[in-house]
């Protein structure tokens, strides 16, 4: 397997670009897959890849067009796969449903098989902690029900899970799902709360507060996250007569922060308060997430260190320099 390359989808995303970093910084030989759709602008994903990860051959590829994935196993045969590409956001899932059914569902598909017929002896694959939808009850742990979605995203991501399993059973693929809670950090996704509000902040525009501030996040440094997808891949779930070889895990912080301690952490390290606008809960939302990390504790040792009062300002920082103080228009402009 040495031999062999890591493939990793979504590899100029936020989480993709970073594990991908990660992977040659132990020596792992990595191929990247990217559509470089403009979801959000491409040129931060180009950006984002010069930055951490320059020495990853990163294809441009959509994960829909299946002959196209198909060629790609083809040439690199990869053994070990991490699939992190998806259509993302949940509010943008009401007004464009057709983009997650063609991202994370077909797409989802073709890499199973992809997987299946190339002999792929892991894949560890992205999840959400939007699943727990309407059963949320906190802390989430794995043995929740996902029956109640919240979203399309949402539902898109449960339905992976439900494939995954079926593959499992079916055809003794070695799978493992992570679910992902609020991850932030430098160069993380524009459309999110941690850089939205930064960049309105350093801006002196006004940030838009949902449920009137009545919410908790269970917020996950990128390095941390990092860490369980670098843990999970090397801890496949065993291959056993009649059980599936699939597992999950929740990859949080386990510790929710108030919204409002959220913002004011973000003020603080850029110097200035801002507005806040405060508007009711918005359809798809959660008002509140935490992780129970018992399972990866347990499986891989995973155990996530960055509190945000030490993750926070650096991505403030990081906002100030890409984007520069007067770089407005991101409340505006954000599908949130």
């Amino acid at each position: 397997m040495s031999n062999s390359p890591v493939l990793v989808t979504g590899a100029a995303g936020f989480i993709g670009a970073h594990v991908c970093r990660a992977l040659r910084a132990r020596g792992d030989v990595v191929v990247g897959l990217d559509s470089y759709n403009d979801y959000y602008d491409p040129q931060l994903k180009r950006d984002r890849v010069a930055a951490l990860c320059p020495d990853v051959a990163i294809e441009t590829l959509d994960i829909a067009d299946r002959d196209a994935l198909e060629a790609c196993f083809a040439r690199h045969r990869p053994r070990r796969v991490i699939h992190l590409a998806a259509q993302a956001g949940v509010r943008y899932s009401l007004e464009n449903p057709h983009a997650y059914v063609q991202a994370n569902l077909v797409g989802f598909v073709n890499l199973l098989e992809c997987c299946r017929h190339g002999g792929v002896e892991h894949l560890v694959y992205a999840s959400s902690s939007s699943v727990y939808g309407g059963n949320a009850k906190p802390p989430f742990p794995e043995t929740q029900r996902i029956d109640q979605p919240l979203s399309i995203y949402a539902a898109t991501k449960a339905s992976n899970e439900l494939l995954a399993h079926s593959y499992a059973h079916l055809y003794r693929l070695p799978m493992t799902g992570l679910r992902f809670f609020t991850v932030y950090g430098p160069w993380g996704r524009p459309d999110m709360a941690p850089l939205l509000f930064s960049r309105a902040v350093l801006a002196g525009e006004p940030i838009r507060v949902f449920n009137h501030g009545r919410m908790r996040r269970d917020f996950t440094h990128i390095s941390d996250i990092v860490d369980g997808v670098l843990g999970a891949l090397e801890h496949p779930p065993a291959v056993v007569d009649g059980v599936a070889p699939t597992q999950l895990f929740n990859l949080g912080n386990h510790t929710p922060v108030d919204l409002e301690r959220f913002i004011a952490i973000i003020e603080q390290a850029a110097g200035r308060s801002v507005e806040r606008r405060y508007e009711a809960m918005q359809p798809g939302d959660m008002v509140e997430t935490m992780a129970s990390t018992d399972a990866a504790r347990e499986a891989f040792g995973f155990e996530p260190r960055m509190r945000l009062e030490d993750g926070l300002p650096p991505v403030v920082d990081w906002c100030r320099d890409y984007f520069g103080d007067a770089a407005g228009g991101a409340v505006q402009r954000s599908r949130q």
